[in-house]
């Protein structure tokens, strides 16, 4: 590859970096990548994508980008293997033989096709994603200093509440001993509030009545009597209420000072979002479903939220989350981002978190029992402590895969990279 880039780079020091990151003013990280990569346009060109769908990163797949340099990228999709495998049929003829390095070119092309499909927001993003990987070893740059940060060097993460019967004051007790335990140093988890109500996870729930927002008081009290006042706990709801119940809940758990009330609502702004943001004191927030600028905007706009929560494997990757985050900062509007899926994710966060000023802190999934994301490193997993995971250091996003823990965690029926 230093045979074919013949420009010489220069070199970055994290000092420098920080500079840069304060000088920037929103909405000019674009052009400043485009002065970057302008020495090395045309070089390299995509010769492959694809899609590999592996256990235990929420139904995700991985995105997979070659090219005639022998580099390839990775990235994640909001999709199943074969979802986006059909997706990026479509996406060949815009991708294939072109330069990696024409990032926002690529992003608006596969963003604003219509026919015959509409654009699949979920596999772009993890397409978009790899690119950027691609520009940052290309580049020999991490992929923060590319989306103009780093504003900070590490992560501020939360982390989930499983394994606990909330209207068990035992269960909650032995709970709080484990997480205090636990090397990752969390000091913030969310708790779905399904099992409390007994309803499915993820399906709609009918109008509460008054035993079912008993318990979820009684539930939410249990766990902050355990855990005291040092961690802080999150009301996690799945889309599921109506306005009324939404409303209810958040006055049944508002004497616990919860750090946020999570997807209430059904995803698509409507003014039932507006009327629970100005029934509470409780900071409300939603987002892991939503797409693009679009999705985001009339939330923003009408301010019905006190914290966005996009997916960078669903809102539009990289790209398309830095226009959200712009358009946020705005209105100073905070960005937690959603992150259940793999380590490409999680690395992807960590450089998207150190790019943006108004950065709240991101879900996590490190320090689960099947350790999947820690796995797939082939070395230097990355380390949690005081709940915060450290930039990951390296070009790119700074990945080096195992592709051994890679085949045998695949899905079954899922085709290896060829």
């Amino acid at each position: 590859m230093r045979n074919r880039l013949s420009t010489s780079r220069p070199m970055w020091t994290r000092r420098d970096l920080f500079r840069l990151a304060v000088a920037l003013p929103a909405g000019l990280w674009l052009a400043r990548y485009r002065a970057l990569a302008a020495p090395y346009r045309n070089q390299v060109k995509i010769t492959n994508i694809q899609a590999m769908a592996i256990r235990n990163i929420a139904g995700n797949c991985l995105i997979r980008i070659d090219t005639d340099a022998g580099l390839s990228g990775y990235g994640e999709a909001g999709a199943t293997g074969p979802m986006a495998r059909a997706r990026i049929q479509t996406m060949r003829r815009l991708l294939v033989g072109r330069d990696p390095l024409a990032i926002e070119v690529h992003f608006h092309e596969m963003t604003s096709l219509m026919h015959t499909y509409m654009a699949h927001i979920p596999t772009i993003s993890g397409i978009d994603i790899a690119l950027w990987d691609l520009a940052g070893k290309i580049l020999e740059q991490p992929v923060c200093a590319l989306l103009g940060g780093p504003f900070r060097d590490a992560m501020l993460l939360y982390s989930h509440g499983s394994g606990l019967n909330m209207l068990d004051p035992a269960s909650c007790r032995d709970w709080a001993q484990r997480i205090q335990q636990m090397p990752e140093g969390f000091t913030a988890f969310k708790i779905g509030i399904d099992p409390v109500l007994g309803v499915p996870a993820a399906r709609y729930a009918n109008t509460l009545d008054s035993g079912q927002l008993r318990r979820v008081a009684r539930a939410y009290a249990n766990v902050r009597e355990a855990v005291g006042e040092e961690i802080d706990i999150a009301v996690h709801c799945h889309n599921e209420l109506d306005t009324p119940s939404a409303i209810a809940v958040a006055k049944a758990v508002e004497p616990m000072q919860p750090l946020f009330l999570e997807d209430a609502l059904n995803p698509p702004f409507s003014e039932g979002w507006m009327a629970l943001r100005r029934s509470t004191r409780i900071p409300i927030l939603t987002g892991e479903k939503l797409e693009l600028v679009r999705g985001f905007r009339p939330f923003l706009d009408h301010q019905a939220l006190d914290i966005i929560h996009p997916d960078l494997a669903f809102a539009g990757g990289l790209t398309g989350t830095k226009k959200i985050a712009d358009y946020a900062a705005l209105t100073r509007t905070p960005v937690a981002l959603h992150n259940v899926g793999s380590l490409v994710l999680c690395y992807a966060n960590a450089h998207f978190a150190a790019s943006i000023q108004n950065f709240y802190r991101s879900e996590s999934a490190l320090g689960h029992a099947h350790r999947t994301v820690e796995s797939m490193a082939k070395g230097n997993p990355p380390v949690v402590r005081k709940g915060t995971l450290k930039l990951p250091e390296g070009p790119g996003l700074g990945l080096d895969l195992d592709p051994d823990f890679l085949r045998r965690s695949l899905v079954e029926g899922e085709p290896y990279w060829t």
